[in-house]
């Protein structure tokens, strides 16, 4: 026993460490496997939901980039920065999108891009407090920084440079959260990039972040080190920004446009600062309960049909928040399609007759909302003809991917004209889209907006 234990003593010992062995996946699988997961703060410069609709300037730079490799873009949120680099090299994500300082320690975990900006670090204090406008002046000052990050590292130096004592406090808190801690006296210090700085400085008058703590030095993101296509792929598309405007006016939008930004990031409406979404979360939260689906994903189709608009009216003359047409809004009840209770509501009972429509062909709960939203875009006539040639052709009729694989193919005339169809030609690849985005717009808000905390982990998009 006591041998067996030393053995397994010296197995943990000898464990090859996370980053010398990363996952085997390089532009082509992700090409293959369709979309690319990128790891982002949820902060005031990163990504999250402004008035239902996904913001950030990593968020706008990752769907440009997706865009141009040709696949579909998944978020993971993930404030742990060491916690990121096991993720990517355990391949839970394939692209660490956090302004990450470049350091020969941080190689080891991957490959850096080329630099998106070069950044300082910045002090940030309160104006009303006597203002250290000298490094020399944090001799016996305690500052907190984030945990993982390059600030500690950085004040290490400046400690051996300049012969001065810094009280370093590392928080598992981020960037954002630290400088609010500031602002309300819990702390006098901490140091954050200067484009976090730029932007709190905007909505937080009281602070001063006028001390730089070094020269602007160039930030990276990180892909795995056995990744050198994708490497490739994105500096090749990062050299093409920087060629371009794009960066520079992503850039001025979300740190140099004061007004704007203050708005973003300080409104109810932000993920940020509250837990609302729209100004009809309440409405919204009665449907759901109705269907007994999570209200959020029933937010996410309201976004997408009229980015709370309860005015909007389509081309084709659909009305509402869930924009109906004129005669689904008369057998549901609707006599004022404006009235955004009246709208609201006649959407959902629509939902839970599609609902009722699918419950025996397809019982899972998760599954059948794929079927229901589906439905709801293109007509359940497609989608059931869509069902009737899968079952044709032996494929599992409960699951979506097998129903969507031949609702995208009902434009074309082999599967339309097939005895079996009934409804004729669609263009069912919008709808099979139309899915798609709804589901992507829910995984953000579910991730971003908490208004239930316990019920977060691997919460389903309805209950059974």
């Amino acid at each position: 026993m006591v041998f067996a234990c030393n053995e397994d003593k010296k197995k943990k010992k000898a464990a090859t460490p996370f980053w010398e062995k990363p996952v085997q996946l390089d532009i082509k699988g992700i090409k293959k496997r369709g979309f690319i997961r990128a790891i982002v703060d949820n902060s005031s410069t990163s990504y999250y939901i402004y008035r239902g609709r996904r913001m950030g300037y990593e968020y706008e730079l990752l769907r440009n980039l997706a865009k141009q490799l040709d696949v579909q873009l998944r978020l993971v949120v993930n404030e742990d920065i060491d916690k990121a680099f096991q993720m990517l090299n355990k391949g839970k994500a394939d692209i660490v999108a956090i302004n990450l300082f470049i350091n020969e320690d941080r190689k080891k975990y991957g490959a850096f891009t080329k630099d998106l900006n070069q950044l300082s670090s910045v002090l940030v204090q309160r104006r009303k407090a006597p203002v250290l406008d000298s490094l020399h002046q944090l001799d016996n000052k305690t500052v907190h920084v984030r945990k993982s990050a390059i600030y500690k590292q950085q004040l290490i130096n400046l400690e051996d440079s300049l012969q001065i004592d810094i009280d370093i406090v590392e928080s598992p808190k981020n960037s954002d959260e630290l400088v609010d801690e500031v602002v309300r006296e819990k702390i006098d210090y901490t140091l954050v990039d200067e484009d976090v700085a730029l932007v709190n400085s905007t909505y937080y008058s009281e602070i001063n972040i006028d001390l730089h703590i070094n020269t602007p030095l160039p930030v990276a993101w990180l892909v795995r080190k056995n990744s050198p296509d994708l490497l490739t792929a994105v500096n090749d598309w990062v050299d093409k920004g920087k060629q371009s405007t794009y960066f520079a006016i992503l850039y001025a939008k979300y740190f140099l446009n004061k007004k704007n930004s203050y708005y973003r990031t300080k409104s109810a409406f932000s993920s940020i600062s509250g837990d609302q979404i729209s100004k009809y979360d309440d409405l919204i939260k009665k449907g759901g309960d109705y269907l007994g689906w999570d209200w959020r994903l029933l937010a996410s189709l309201v976004y997408k049909e009229s980015r709370f608009n309860n005015e909007a009216t389509s081309y084709a003359g659909a009305r509402g928040l869930l924009q109906l047409m004129p005669v689904t809004l008369e057998r549901f009840g609707v006599n004022d399609p404006n009235d955004p209770a009246q709208s609201l509501m006649g959407g959902v009972k629509y939902l839970k007759y599609l609902d009722k429509f699918w419950l025996e062909r397809v019982p899972e709960t998760n599954e059948r909302i794929k079927f229901i939203l589906a439905s709801y875009n293109v007509g359940h006539g497609h989608v059931n003809d869509a069902w009737r040639l899968a079952l044709k052709f032996g494929k599992d009729t409960r699951r979506w991917s097998n129903v969507a694989y031949y609702l995208e193919r009902k434009s074309q005339p082999k599967y339309y004209r097939d005895p079996v169809v009934r409804s004729g030609y669609a263009k069912g690849h919008l709808a099979v889209a139309y899915v798609r985005d709804i589901l992507s717009i829910y995984e953000s808000y579910r991730i971003l907006v908490d208004p239930y905390p316990k019920e977060i982990e691997d919460q389903p998009l309805a209950s059974n």
